[in-house]
């Protein structure tokens, strides 16, 4: 049903263009408030600069990919899948590309792409985009009115907070939507890093900082159970702190507490090689430097900034010569090379989470519309609410999609 109705969305993210565009586009009057001078801040940083926009899966297989209050997405992804998303793009003229793990991107590689495409589409789509800074929900008979900013205030029939959450607040995410929502009578739970660096207390993490690691294999082990909570293949990053990386943010998401001295990082340097066939290389290398120090025979079997780390580990006196190494000796190099232990002490700070994982309880939410079940007319998008996924292009797709049917909800009467 087209209406005259006016929607004012809390911020111009992933989930409030998508939000504001769509009301628009179901006839009702839309301003846009954004606090930044230009829209879209965090879509600009993700994925490295190039956007994961979304991921190539099915329905099923991006609930499964959202270890936090999945189930509460099932009509959202319905209504605009990853499917949609990518068909979406494509409309508007992006072109886009298919990665490992389904990762979608621009085609361009970057992200200005994505966000100059969603810009345009709101403003195509009749929203006003205003920069100005929510400060409180204007409320009258259990309903949302309008909204008092800085500079002025803005009444409407609908409003929808998108402010995202608390991470990178330097994109503009401080946290905002969460004090609006808890004026409005929402829950907030408690908040947490979710898509973040490690912390280390092995001083070695430091001597291998800015070290990059790729087509390594990592476990995670609970060292009281002695199991492993996570594991996967690829990239991470040592650094003046502990690790980092697309593996180490992965594996962020799985481990919703630290507690001191409960994981442990396993990393297997050699994973195309098992341990007869590493045994046989190290013996290779050790016969081409057979009258040299041993602790010069590593240049063509690791990155320079972790031989020495190794070495200490490995306790044989960098002066050995290598024609005089024992099979006991290589074999207990080879035990270090297969489980490269890093001791994890905690999370970085949320502000250098990705994801801030936490936010409008989702049980005040009608997740068929989106809409507040404690205030009429005041409906939610995006990372403000408590769903977050692992890295993949997931987070980005419950932006869409939530703010797909916040947008088109909220333009009914």
């Amino acid at each position: 049903m087209m209406t005259s109705k006016k929607v004012v969305v809390i911020g111009a993210g992933a989930a409030g263009l998508m939000a504001g565009a769509t009301a628009a586009l179901y006839g009702a009057s839309v301003t846009i408030i954004e606090k930044n001078k230009r829209v879209g801040r965090k879509i600009m940083i993700t994925g490295k600069g190039r956007c994961n926009l979304a991921n190539n899966c099915d329905v099923q297989t991006f609930i499964n990919n959202v270890p936090v209050n999945g189930r509460f997405l099932y009509s959202a992804i319905n209504a605009f899948t990853p499917e949609d998303t990518i068909e979406f793009f494509e409309s508007k003229g992006l072109k886009t590309k298919t990665e490992r793990g389904n990762r979608v991107f621009p085609a361009s590689d970057k992200s200005v792409d994505v966000v100059d495409t969603m810009h345009d589409y709101a403003v195509e789509s009749g929203c006003k985009i205003v920069c100005d800074t929510a400060n409180a929900l204007i409320l009258e008979d259990g309903a949302v009115i309008g909204v008092k900013c800085e500079e002025n205030t803005y009444y409407a029939d609908s409003v929808i907070i998108c402010c995202g959450g608390k991470s990178y607040p330097l994109t503009g995410s401080t946290g905002d939507g969460y004090t609006l929502a808890k004026q409005a009578g929402h829950t907030i739970v408690p908040l947490k890093p979710s898509l973040v660096p490690f912390t280390s207390n092995d001083k070695q993490c430091k001597d291998m900082q800015g070290l990059a690691l790729k087509n390594v294999a990592l476990r995670i082990v609970d060292k009281n159970s002695k199991k492993t909570v996570y594991s996967d293949f690829g990239e991470m990053l040592f650094t003046h702190f502990g690790m980092s990386g697309p593996m180490i943010l992965s594996a962020s998401s799985h481990l919703r507490d630290i507690q001191p001295d409960c994981y442990i990082a396993e990393i297997d340097l050699k994973p195309a090689l098992d341990f007869e066939h590493l045994d046989r290389r190290i013996q290779n290398d050790f016969k081409e430097n057979s009258n040299r120090d041993v602790s010069n025979a590593f240049s063509k079997l690791l990155p320079r900034k972790i031989i020495v780390p190794v070495l200490k580990r490995w306790g044989v006196p960098f002066d050995k010569k290598c024609n005089s190494i024992t099979k006991e000796e290589r074999h207990a190099l080879c035990e270090i090379l297969k489980c490269f232990t890093v001791e994890i002490s905690g999370f970085r700070p949320i502000e250098e989470a990705i994801i801030t994982s936490g936010g409008v309880k989702t049980s005040e939410i009608n997740p068929k519309t989106m809409e507040s079940k404690l205030v009429s007319g005041l409906y939610f998008a995006g990372e403000v609410i408590d769903c977050d996924a692992y890295t993949g292009g997931f987070n980005l797709q419950i932006a869409w999609s939530t703010g797909r049917l916040a947008g088109e909800n909220s333009a009914y009467i």
